[in-house]
């Protein structure tokens, strides 16, 4: 599964970097399903923040591009990060904890060290990547070692400075910050471009519940797999999106064997979130839940246009 199609065979045998830099996805998933680009590199030279698409979805000097995972447990299962490029490692840190930052306390906890456990890569001529944020006693690889593009570094965490597991990667060329995305000199694999186009606003987590659902449950992936069943308290369908910006809003459709239980369509958000999540549903009728089909769909609307819509469906006895 790990070497995909887009890790092209001809890159695993070419020598360390020429130029141009030719990077694959740094990160073991499926891009759109089980991992989202959360956050851009800032190209804004100002106190401002903009990301290489005119939009928002960074924050002010984020000097990388953040991948990130749908829930804690899919971090604690273990998702591995991949040099995006053949290279020899320049430098490691281990040890850090995985612990999400709350606190001034945790920030000062970490000063100089908010990549948290991580890994540089020097492909030569001047290039080179670091990938942050990895999980605790996971990196494989030591100073001086080759690495092949797509070979394993370790796995993603939560340590550093950072509130959601991903891998933060980060380009540079002669010690200068570079946008991989940037249109004038896109460095993404050209197998590995119509998966990775700019396309912030994502619907991550789609599911069913038997009652009320928190922010917390989701991270924790509590109610993945749920399935209703004939005695189920509720049945509840939720949805958690990213990057929402002012105005947009959410639709959730709950739908049974007997046709639709409810469907809410939520105020505009008021202003823009890095990730957000909703909840609707209704209590068991006195007969129980009848057996069949069971659908959540969710929507996202700008404008009044879907700019994305995720649908789950879930048979019970």
């Amino acid at each position: 599964m790990f070497l995909r199609a887009f890790f092209f065979t001809f890159l695993l045998a070419t020598p360390i970097c020429a130029e141009p830099l030719v990077l694959n996805l740094p990160i073991d998933c499926d891009l759109g399903e089980t991992c989202f680009v959360q956050q851009y590199m800032d190209i804004d030279p100002t106190k401002g923040a903009r990301d290489f698409g005119g939009g928002t979805v960074t924050y002010d000097g984020h000097k990388g591009t953040d991948f990130r995972l749908t829930s804690q447990k899919a971090m604690h299962a273990g998702v591995a990060v991949a040099a995006a490029a053949a290279g020899s490692v320049k430098r490691v840190r281990d040890g850090m904890a995985d612990r999400m930052i709350r606190t001034d306390a945790d920030r000062a906890r970490i000063k100089g060290k908010e990549c948290g456990n991580g890994v540089v890569i020097d492909h030569g001529n001047g290039w080179e990547t670091q990938y942050c944020h990895m999980k605790r006693g996971s990196i494989v690889v030591v100073k001086g070692q080759q690495v092949q593009v797509g070979e394993v570094l370790g796995q993603v965490g939560l340590s550093g400075k950072t509130q959601f597991p991903h891998v933060h990667i980060a380009v540079r060329k002669d010690g200068q910050k570079v946008d991989p995305f940037d249109p004038d000199a896109n460095l993404w694999a050209k197998a590995l471009r119509p998966a990775i186009a700019y396309r912030p606003t994502r619907i991550i987590n789609i599911g069913f519940a038997d009652g009320a659902v928190k922010m917390a449950d989701i991270l924790r992936g509590k109610f993945e797999g749920f399935t209703p069943n004939k005695t189920s308290a509720a049945v509840v369908a939720y949805m958690r999106a990213i990057n929402l910006i002012k105005g947009d809003r959410v639709r959730l459709t709950l739908k049974g064997p007997k046709g639709r239980i409810t469907t809410k369509l939520y105020k505009p958000v008021p202003r823009a979130k890095a990730h957000q999540m909703y909840f609707t549903g209704k209590k068991r009728p006195s007969g129980g839940w009848p057996a069949g089909g069971y659908t959540v769909q969710a929507e996202v609307l700008r404008d009044g246009v879907v700019v994305d819509a995720e649908t789950l469906i879930a048979t019970t006895e």
